[in-house]
């Protein structure tokens, strides 16, 4: 178990005042069996006439804060103490069920209930449905695959198949662009993925967070950690070394930049269909003209390991 501290600095400036400003945030980190979270704060300069944190409809945790006041600069600086458990350490992905018995599982059967996952294998606004993307991923689902096996080697390719460059891709840049292109940053790798995932009728969420530089297990530096990181889940129940408990369970956890599954270096914050769902900061505003957009994030180990209590 490792102890760390999150440090989340965001800060606009804007060309004029903005007369009226509502912003939705998703800085604060999950806490569950695996990830405790041990202290959060929250500060917004100029400080909101109105601030509400609560969970949405994903369950995770979110502020929703309102400046009323004229301001020309927004600051909003989010501070963590996390204590992170490795949780899969004993996976065994070549037992997880065949892909097509987990795709089936997700089908609409009349009167039964529905499969909660099932949300997340169908396409969203960041990851719709791409041909080209299900060719992409056909090789590695062979008939009768394990689920968890077939996800690690797509993660394996998508790390070799494309590359990895800071800028190369905004916010909005479509989908089908970077897999034409094979590079982006990892919140497009967390698309890649999850698209490649769900052309196959498989859950596949996106989940936003931070890590270290150096993962605590060792290895080469890692990617993104300088910034929010994302990655994704596959959905892999009654797969061994997967949580089976909470709300994490059934779903592991697959960092494609760094070709990697997820250990006590990998802080999870919000989990949804894609990034529009798990945005850091975002909102609405009245005025500001044009803007500049400053972030970092620094995370450090904060403790020795201890154990989860």
């Amino acid at each position: 178990m490792l102890e760390l501290e999150v440090v989340h600095r965001t800060r606009y400036t804007y060309a004029s005042a903005v007369s009226l400003a509502h912003h939705l945030a998703h800085l604060e980190p999950l806490s569950d069996a695996h990830q405790q979270l041990l202290g959060f704060e929250l500060e917004i300069v100029p400080a909101p006439g109105h601030l509400r944190r609560g969970v949405d409809a994903g369950g995770n945790a979110s502020h929703w804060f309102t400046l009323a006041q004229p301001h020309r600069e927004l600051a909003v600086t989010a501070r963590s103490r996390v204590l992170v458990a490795p949780r899969f350490a004993a996976l065994d992905a070549a037992g997880s069920a065949p892909w097509e018995e987990v795709a089936a599982a997700m089908g609409y059967v009349a009167r039964a209930d529905f499969p909660a996952a099932a949300e997340f294998s169908m396409p969203s606004p960041y990851v719709p449905r791409l041909d080209a993307l299900r060719e992409w991923a056909r090789p590695t689902l062979a008939p009768g695959r394990p689920v968890a096996e077939a996800a690690l080697e797509l993660m394996h390719r998508l790390h070799r198949d494309f590359e990895y460059r800071s800028a190369s891709t905004a916010v909005d840049t479509p989908l089908a662009e970077v897999v034409a292109r094979r590079r982006g940053v990892c919140q497009d790798f967390a698309h890649v993925l999850c698209g490649a995932l769900r052309a196959f009728g498989l859950p596949a969420r996106y989940v936003s967070g931070y890590l270290l530089t150096r993962a605590p297990e060792g290895g080469a530096a890692l990617l993104g950690a300088d910034a929010s990181h994302a990655w994704a889940q596959v959905w892999c129940p009654g797969t061994p070394g997967v949580p089976s408990d909470g709300a994490a369970a059934g779903w592991l956890d697959l960092d494609p930049t760094n070709d990697l599954v997820p250990g006590a270096g990998h802080v999870r914050v919000a989990a949804g269909r894609d990034f529009g769902d798990v945005t850091p900061l975002r909102g609405v505003i009245r005025g500001g003209g044009r803007h500049g957009l400053e972030v970092g994030v620094a995370t450090r180990v904060a403790g020795p390991r201890v154990a989860m209590v």
